[in-house]
């Protein structure tokens, strides 16, 4: 392997698993194998998320440190606790099920040296997501560009690194489902962190997918709390403008209704009945989804004002004092 690629950084590899024990011991020993190889300190830790087969077994046998939940929690609950259990400050997260190529680790994290967070795109040359699933995947990485206001490959890539210290500060809000990465995502670029995409391919599964059609609208939802929690105009100010659109396109109508019926082409249709009930409503329904959401925003960031201050991002790299003053590096 290529020196170049080579970390000191020691790194804490955390496998969320639940019934998976036909892959857990190759998955832990092809991880061992790369990252010894890469020469990065390291340890695997597998969470069985109250898993029914044997697959903490399958994990201890294969050399990973295994915690396990008495029952079944959730995604997010089993990465929250293999981080919790971590020694080190670099994070990987992968899953148990072969997908996600594990050759590709050192080269995420090569890039988190100047980056909060790296992501493993699935758009490589061998991509295996079901096409059932693509539709529900292309609308809500749709509807998560909008609030997060830039294009995001992945949404909810399970292969991702990042820095423990960034991540934890957000473990308040973030999901304990299957949305764990989304919300991490989303949470990130609100606060304007620096996310790195590395396309990546991704393999078919060993076993059967614990995803399932319901999570679709658990996903939805989940974005839509998050643009709540950062950025409460992008979801109230297209609802109003929407509303107040219809709304004037309704007293139009009305308007042209009422003087299209007329017989008399004086000041006296003036007094008549013009603007309907929808169209009021309508028009009242845009004002107050506006005032709702100027409230939101302004009561954000008071908050904001109050609150702790965010770990430092990656980022933005501040040069010393031995080179030219005034030369300040920002990485974007």
């Amino acid at each position: 392997m290529s020196t170049h690629l080579r970390t000191s950084e020691p790194v804490s590899v955390v496998i969320p698993a639940f019934d998976e024990e036909k892959a857990v011991g190759a998955e832990v020993a092809a991880l061992s194998t790369i990252l010894s190889a890469n020469g990065t300190p390291h340890e695997i830790i597998v969470v069985d998320d109250g898993s029914s087969d044997r697959t903490a077994d399958r994990a201890a046998e294969a050399g990973a440190t295994v915690i396990r939940h008495a029952e079944n929690i959730g995604y997010g609950a089993a990465i929250k606790t293999g981080i919790r259990a971590a020694a080190h400050e670099f994070i990987v997260i992968t899953d148990a099920d072969g997908t996600y190529p594990p050759d590709q680790i050192p080269h995420l994290l090569r890039e988190l040296q100047h980056a909060d967070m790296v992501v493993g795109s699935r758009t490589g040359k061998t991509v295996k997501i079901p096409l059932i699933r693509r539709p529900a995947k292309w609308l809500l990485g749709l509807l998560a560009n909008r609030i997060a206001g830039r294009r995001i490959p992945d949404l909810n890539s399970g292969l991702r690194v990042f820095r423990r210290s960034c991540v934890e500060q957000y473990f308040s809000i973030l999901s304990n489902r299957f949305s764990f990465t989304t919300t991490s995502t989303l949470a990130l670029l609100s606060d304007d962190y620096r996310i790195v995409y590395r396309p990546i391919d991704y393999h078919t599964r060993i076993g059967q997918s614990k995803i399932r059609p319901r999570h679709f609208m658990d996903f939805v939802i989940l974005v839509l709390r998050m643009a709540m929690f950062f950025h409460p105009l992008k979801v109230f100010l297209p609802l109003a403008f929407a509303f107040g659109s219809l709304g004037g396109v309704k007293v139009a109508f009305d308007i042209w209704s009422v003087f299209s019926r007329s017989t008399v082409s004086d000041w006296s249709v003036l007094y008549q009945p013009v603007i309907s009930t929808s169209a009021i409503l309508l028009l009242t329904a845009g004002l107050q989804l506006m005032l709702v959401g100027l409230v939101a925003d302004s009561v954000l960031r008071r908050i904001a004002r109050h609150d702790l201050p965010l770990v430092p991002s990656r980022g933005i790299v501040v040069r010393h004092e031995t080179e030219p003053r005034g030369v300040v590096s920002i990485r974007r």
